[in-house]
């Protein structure tokens, strides 16, 4: 994954956590780290750990898809595919 994927993780936690008129520190609270931490998250300054994406997904109401829903990806010829639900 590259700083894209990491981006484009960060708008989403992003976007969902204001959907639901959540505070980052109260986000940060129910898993378990700071507020700040919450932020570095959604700007990309540091990497999820599949425990924290799982941690986020369940604070957030959502299955862990959800930040993985329209992310492209490498095919074997070199061209990028869609992973996740397909636009309506």
């Amino acid at each position: 994954m590259d700083e894209d994927f990491d981006m484009r993780l960060g708008r989403r936690l992003k976007a969902r956590r204001k959907l639901l008129r959540m505070t980052q520190q109260h986000l940060a609270d129910a898993c378990g780290v700071t507020f700040q931490q919450i932020h570095k998250y959604e700007c990309a300054v540091n990497r999820l750990s599949a425990n924290m994406l799982w941690k986020l997904a369940c604070a957030l109401e959502v299955e862990i898809g959800y930040f993985f829903d329209d992310v492209a990806r490498p095919s074997a010829e070199g061209e990028r595919s869609f992973v996740g639900r397909a636009a309506a």
